[in-house]
């Protein structure tokens, strides 16, 4: 395959912090002289964040294989404009949401079957796969408390139960992929969490030749 960066993302529940621990990880390694980018699902790019605003809509009343779909068509568009060029090119690429959302919502939040997911996501992915996952663990009711305030799109909206299964299917994806995926005690402080999401993304760069990722001169 030759050269080839390195990919992480970001998984949690509605408040769970997860979005300003990605920002937090890009903006040190910016800071740092990595050769990084950020992205985000759904969306990362125009036509993606076109598809976003579809999905996130309130009002939208969307069967949940069209949401899938909706939602791997943007996954598609991010993986094939975005996250491959980054990744030939030797950069460490920070997804805020990747594959194991739609494992997590669409399959243990609205009940889709989950082999049916994973053959629809292999097309709009390539078997493309996260290097290190950071699933920043929360209780939903803890989760909402940090957002109540803001005003909620589609998927904030559902009611408790659905962001408790999408909480519960998020850590049995993690027990079964104990190596890539590291969960975070969302209850702690974002400066202690954000510590420690740099601490395992240096450790697992360096196991990889670290010095590559830099920029040059």
């Amino acid at each position: 395959m030759g050269k080839w960066g390195f990919f992480v993302t970001f998984e949690g529940i509605e408040g769970s912090g997860k979005t300003t621990l990605a920002k937090g990880l890009y903006d040190y390694l910016k800071s740092n002289s990595f050769k990084t980018i950020l992205t985000r699902e759904p969306g990362g790019t125009k036509e993606a964040e076109e598809i976003r605003r579809v999905l996130l809509k309130v009002g939208n009343s969307l069967d949940p294989v069209t949401e899938l779909l909706l939602m791997l068509a943007a996954r598609r568009e991010n993986v094939y404009k975005k996250v491959l060029p980054a990744l030939r090119e030797t950069y460490i690429v920070i997804s805020d949401r990747f594959d194991d959302s739609s494992f997590a919502y669409q399959g243990f939040g609205r009940g889709l079957e989950l082999k049916f997911i994973s053959r629809l996501n292999k097309v709009a992915t390539g078997g493309l796969k996260p290097n290190l996952t950071f699933l920043v663990d929360i209780d939903p009711e803890a989760g909402f408390s940090r957002i109540k305030t803001k005003e909620l799109d589609r998927f904030e909206r559902e009611d408790l139960e659905f962001h408790t299964r999408v909480r519960r299917g998020y850590l049995i994806l993690a027990k079964r992929a104990k190596k890539r995926i590291k969960v975070l005690d969302g209850s702690r402080s974002p400066e202690e969490l954000l510590s420690e999401v740099i601490e395992v993304t240096l450790e697992r760069l360096s196991q990889k030749g670290l010095n590559k990722f830099k920029l040059e001169g």
